[in-house]
């Protein structure tokens, strides 16, 4: 892995969490994908320099932590070129991927000291894990996981709890077994295919009320929302102006007021400045956006 620094970038501040949302294809056609990605999904039309530019504009800005995320980011035909240069920013990177397939360059990138690996598990069993992929993903996941470990790497590994009946326990006992400390329980979102044929309505009160306050998220198409889970919430589009702009804008401002009034109202009312301990933000950072971190119901892979 080679990377070279990017000039003129003085962050000044830090303001949190940026994903880029780079894909929606994915080996797996998991049943409760809060995007609806899989095998015949788009990588969309932001191009490599477009990708660039947001992650530039994101260190002027003094944002400090980027998450690649889909979709399978590493799936992504720039992928690796946007990890190098996250890393070359000085920039904190975590990768959520699916572990299912992952080449000797993002073995490279696994290993960087600023980036961190994050993986979803559903159960010790594989016709289990496999039934919620739809994919025979559980031998490859596991795996890369055991080969990540064997490397150094310290991934964080979320169990997505789809029903009661999920060997949620036993799986948590195998990869504690395995040697995997970071190990976090989740339960799946109103959101994507989740709610799609359920009869649902995609349910803002289940996100945490502080999206678009020091995160943000940028899809495939460069539109921008307050969080990674609601890519129909479009505040602006990168490609149509700079991310300070719509990060800063109304629009924004308007549809932050709207989630925190929905997550209030899905409480009952009650106004809970602090999330009540329902702190659900996709990523590892900060805190309290860590899969599955105590007190939170959210991840991003579901």
């Amino acid at each position: 892995m080679t990377t070279q620094a990017t000039e003129g970038l003085h962050p000044t501040r830090v303001e949190g969490l940026l994903w880029l949302d780079l894909t929606r294809k994915c080996q797996l056609n998991c049943v409760h994908c809060y995007n609806g990605s899989g095998p015949e999904g788009a990588h969309g039309t932001m191009t490599r320099d477009d990708w660039i530019t947001v992650i530039n504009e994101a260190a002027e800005r003094g944002i400090d932590r980027v998450q690649l995320i889909g979709g399978e980011p590493t799936l992504h035909p720039d992928a690796i070129a946007l990890a190098c240069h996250i890393l070359s920013l000085g920039l904190r990177l975590e990768v959520f991927t699916n572990l299912v397939r992952v080449t000797d360059d993002w073995w490279e990138i696994f290993q960087h000291r600023n980036t961190t690996v994050a993986t979803s598990y559903y159960s010790d069993q594989a016709g289990e894990h496999d039934e919620i992929t739809r994919r025979p993903s559980h031998a490859r996941t596991r795996s890369n996981i055991v080969k990540a470990l064997g490397l150094g790497i310290e991934p964080v590994l979320s169990i997505i709890e789809c029903d009661d009946k999920q060997r949620v326990n036993e799986a948590r006992s195998e990869l504690a077994g395995l040697g995997v400390q970071r190990i976090k329980v989740d339960r799946v979102r109103p959101f994507g295919r989740a709610v799609c044929g359920s009869g649902q309505a995609m349910d803002l009160s289940g996100l945490c009320g502080k999206c678009g306050t020091g995160r943000a998220a940028v899809g495939p198409d460069g539109n921008v929302t307050p969080c990674v889970f609601t890519p129909s919430l479009g505040v602006g589009n990168v490609l149509d102006g700079g991310l300070a702009g719509i990060l800063d804008g109304p629009v924004m401002g308007a549809t932050k007021s709207l989630i925190r009034e929905s997550v209030r109202m899905g409480r009952g009312g009650e106004d809970d400045d602090d999330d009540g301990g329902n702190k659900c933000n996709p990523g590892t950072v900060p805190e309290e956006c860590r899969p599955g971190h105590p007190g939170s119901t959210c991840l991003p892979r579901n």
